[in-house]
């Protein structure tokens, strides 16, 4: 059966690597003639790219999932991803879902739709992704916004940190071809794209599978020749990946953008060895001090996890004293949450919930301070700033965008500025998460 004038809706939970992911398939319904429409409607296909990181994820998932049969009895419910993929046979016992479409089988959506039209059969495409699985061929070509576009260029995970699921959701490292690469961020800057944003689930890995010695920096490289590319931006990076040849050569790339999310989890290195992550805080206090010899004042941010199994308050204390020397310009504090097939998971010296909210407190008002701090550092000076929209429910014509570091700002013109780099004085910080600025 054909997918022409058939109402399409897609609901994105989790990463950066499932909008790129949820981009594509709006671009195959869009090709199979589908009509896309806002999730809030009664969709005659209602897609869930489910997020399997935490526990709270998957609940999430399945409230998006059973959400949209109330909107719609008869809607064909897909859940799809890192959930679909290891919690394949909860789903199944599941009758409000139709279909689970598991990771490596997104490619193929639009004739797993058109099988189940003919016969409206309920089904399962899982693949076993534990060994020998090729990267998943997804391209994206068209974007709702037309500002900044993620692109997915590696699959998988081989690190197998204690708490994360992702390695059995996501299977091993895969790399995108670099030419299929550019050749996608040719066709987005073409459309208008300004930005990129370089993504993947373990990123740093880009290019270890592939013949050949071209890795992540390579990419970077060949990227900056494209014509129409204005930034270039990392999603994630991994300590390990950080030395004076590789952040040597980023400088020579112009529009990379100096802001670094360094995944660390933990300031203690007893809590990181429990976690299985394969550095020490010494290595990371070495990284950030590359990077700040290398760029003035780059923006450094990184995810933290409190309440892991066995912090006691001594490593919880050493954690937030490396934090406070390091001194990053945004931290994503998250409480740890138990993940089903995990090692972590059936760890001795669970920590109670309410001493994680409390931890939680502690580095939550200790990012306040210190976002604070970076932005006030920024006051004064011009920056170049990428505009994304503009605000709504202002009185004022006032556009937002972000600097090469993001920081996000706001500044007033009488002038249309979507889409446009101009340069802007900041001037002072607005207390609604803006930094304020003069063009």
């Amino acid at each position: 059966m054909s997918l022409k004038n058939v109402k399409a809706a897609v609901v994105t939970l989790g990463c950066k690597v499932n909008q790129y992911e949820s981009d594509a398939m709006f671009d195959m319904l869009t090709d199979a003639g589908a009509e896309i429409v806002s999730p809030k409607e009664g969709a005659d296909i209602y897609i869930v790219n489910t997020c399997s990181v935490t526990n709270i994820a998957e609940r999430k998932s399945r409230q998006m999932l059973h959400r949209a049969k109330k909107l719609n009895p008869d809607t064909v419910v897909a859940a799809v991803g890192c959930y679909a993929q290891v919690g394949k046979e909860e789903l199944k016992k599941d009758p409000l879902i139709d279909l689970i479409i598991g990771n490596n089988k997104k490619k193929d959506l639009i004739p797993i739709l058109e099988k189940y039209f003919e016969g409206h059969r309920r089904d399962a495409e899982v693949l076993d992704l534990s060994s020998g699985s090729e990267y998943e061929a997804l391209h994206v070509r068209h974007l709702n916004e037309h500002t900044r576009a993620y692109i997915k260029v590696q699959d998988g995970c081989n690190q197998f940190c204690s708490y994360c699921i992702i390695p059995y959701a996501r299977g091993r490292v895969r790399s995108r071809d670099m030419e299929d690469v550019l050749s996608e961020i040719r066709g987005l800057a073409q459309n208008g794209c300004r930005e990129f944003v370089i993504t993947g689930i373990h990123v740093c890995s880009y290019g270890t599978d592939l013949d050949g010695d071209k890795g992540l920096i390579d990419l970077l490289e060949e990227i900056g020749k494209v014509g129409g590319v204005d930034r270039i931006r990392l999603g994630s990076l991994e300590p390990g990946i950080i030395t004076e040849d590789f952040v040597k050569r980023l400088q020579s790339i112009e529009q990379f953008c100096p802001h670094f999310h360094l995944s660390l989890q933990s300031g203690c290195d007893a809590t990181l060895k429990r976690m299985n992550r394969k550095y020490t805080t010494d290595e990371i206090r070495e990284k950030a001090e590359i990077l700040r010899k290398a760029y003035e004042d780059p923006a450094l941010t990184t995810d933290i996890i409190v309440g892991f199994p066995g912090e006691t308050e001594e490593e919880f204390e050493a954690t937030r004293k490396f934090l406070e020397e390091i001194g990053l310009y945004e931290m994503h504090v998250f409480k740890y949450s138990k993940r089903a097939g995990t090692r972590a998971a059936v760890m001795e010296d669970q920590v109670n919930d309410q001493e994680k909210a409390r931890r939680s407190a502690v580095l939550i008002a200790m990012n306040e301070e210190h976002k604070n701090a970076f932005e006030n550092r920024q006051i004064g000076t011009r920056r170049k700033v990428l505009i994304e929209e503009k605000l709504r429910n202002s009185s004022g014509n006032f556009y937002v965008g972000h600097t090469k570091e993001y920081v996000k700002v706001a500044v007033e013109s009488e002038e249309p500025l979507e889409n446009q780099i101009v340069e802007v004085e900041l001037t002072g910080i607005t207390g609604e998460g803006y930094v304020a600025g003069n063009v």
